[in-house]
């Protein structure tokens, strides 16, 4: 009886040794998987090296929301709506040859180019918009028109 239970044993430990060599298998492939790829052979200095790799890449975040904040507050001044309106100011001559053209930023500054043609030639004038109105001169019907068409042409 003693033998059999010497035998139980010797089986239940065999048992336990072979669990225990599975899971340091897995454990030690998984291990290897992690750190593949990486000069580093301990642990620690794998880590190490995750946690400078995260500072970095917290400092590179960091830049790039300050650049994008910039070029976001720039990009306000840019043209971003265009309107152009073909009109006829005079009776005496046919077709709509005459134009606006207002090119305004997001907050409705820019300028608005106007050409009136007329029989005896075509004349240009250039007016400051600011926020939708003329800055030194008063805006036309026309000019008023082609600003609201540039609001409306807003791009997305």
């Amino acid at each position: 009886m003693q033998l059999s239970l010497e035998l139980i044993f010797i089986f239940i430990l065999l048992i336990w040794v072979a669990a225990l060599s599975f899971f340091l298998w897995k454990t030690r492939s998984q291990y290897q998987l992690f750190v593949e790829g990486s000069d580093q052979k301990t642990l620690s200095g794998f880590l190490e090296g995750v946690v400078r790799s995260l500072s970095d890449t917290k400092k590179q975040l960091h830049e790039n929301s300050v650049r994008l904040e910039k070029i976001e507050t720039d990009e306000m001044f840019h043209i971003q709506k265009v309107g152009l309106l073909r009109f006829n100011p005079f009776r005496d001559t046919g077709g709509d040859q005459s134009f606006v053209l207002a090119l305004t930023d997001a907050n409705d500054s820019g300028i608005v180019v106007s050409a009136l043609y007329s029989r005896s030639g075509t004349r240009w004038y250039a007016k400051k918009v600011i926020h939708g109105k003329g800055e030194e001169y008063e805006l036309s019907a026309e000019e008023v028109k082609a600003i609201k068409l540039a609001k409306n042409n807003k791009k997305p």
